[in-house]
């Protein structure tokens, strides 16, 4: 595995790859390596001849400078694991890489979608997201993207973005692949946050996984939405401990809420709050 560390050998690498015809997939992570993230490499893989992972820990997706400097990092050990996983060129840029000159402008908005749910919680954070990413994909220029499912909300809108800047001309087309959620053997979605959960609180932490599945079986008894949507909140009635966020039923295909009557694929989505980390989890419900 190539490690870089600036844009031009990013594109140096790229460019020499596509005159050859070939294809470039790309996993951008802020670090944290887990199974998730090397779910997404295994996915990369197959699909490309090149695959570029980066990690970089993104100032403008955070509400606080506090939380920024506090991120984990474990640039030495994950690198280990993206080599070991197949990644061909990692990219691992300083701040001032990304947005030189300090310019931290945003470049990308998340519109309505991104002022709920996760929005709501975290206001600003998907412009910042959306801005990385689109300036990552200006660097790398993959043909294919791939990030995780349980990211639903940033994945929707990754896809609204691609979709709104290919008829513009701003890059060229690039395929959104969604990778699984990966869980562990007890259900729990794997996340970088779950490393600072207690043996306690890894056990509340599972409500919201228990939560969508009981949505499922109320969904496959015929109950409807708001059948679905009692047994999954009276999951978190009895783990009060799990401190709710928020629980919905969107439609896929547009983030929306779905309507009264809704039939076919409908995304349940929770975020809850396990001590004082926030998680969050979703999960397909057929009605």
């Amino acid at each position: 595995m190539k490690v870089v560390r600036t844009v031009a050998d990013v594109a140096l690498v790229v460019s020499r790859t596509k005159i050859s015809g070939k294809k470039v997939a790309f996993v951008p992570t802020m670090g944290s390596i887990h199974q998730g993230h090397l779910s997404l490499v295994e996915i990369a893989k197959k699909q490309a001849d090149l695959v570029v992972a980066s990690i970089f820990v993104n100032p403008l997706q955070f509400t606080s400078s506090a939380d920024f400097e506090l991120y984990p990092r474990s640039e030495d050990a994950d690198a280990k694991a993206l080599a070991k996983a197949g990644v061909d060129l990692l990219f691992l840029p300083t701040v001032d890489e990304i947005y030189p000159d300090g310019n931290f402008e945003i470049t990308q908005t998340a519109g309505q979608i991104g002022k709920v749910y996760e929005g709501e919680a975290r206001p600003g954070h998907f412009d910042g997201m959306l801005t990385v990413v689109s300036r990552l994909f200006d660097i790398v220029q993959p043909d294919y993207a791939v990030f995780g499912a349980k990211d639903a909300q940033q994945l929707f809108l990754i896809r609204q973005m691609v979709k709104g800047q290919n008829p513009l001309g701003v890059r060229d087309p690039i395929e959104i692949i969604e990778g699984p959620t990966i869980r562990d053997s007890k259900g729990l979605a794997l996340s970088s946050r779950n490393n600072r959960l207690s043996k306690s609180q890894l056990g509340l932490a599972l409500t919201l996984s228990e939560a969508l599945a009981e949505a499922s079986l109320a969904a496959k008894r015929g109950g409807g939405a708001p059948g679905a949507y009692f047994s999954a909140s009276s999951v978190f009635t009895l783990a009060p401990e799990a401190k709710l966020d928020y629980l919905a039923l969107v439609n896929p295909a547009s983030f929306e809420p779905i309507e009264e009557g809704f039939t076919g694929q409908a995304l349940m989505i929770v975020a809850a709050t396990v001590g004082d980390v926030r998680l969050i989890d979703n999960g397909l419900i057929t009605f």
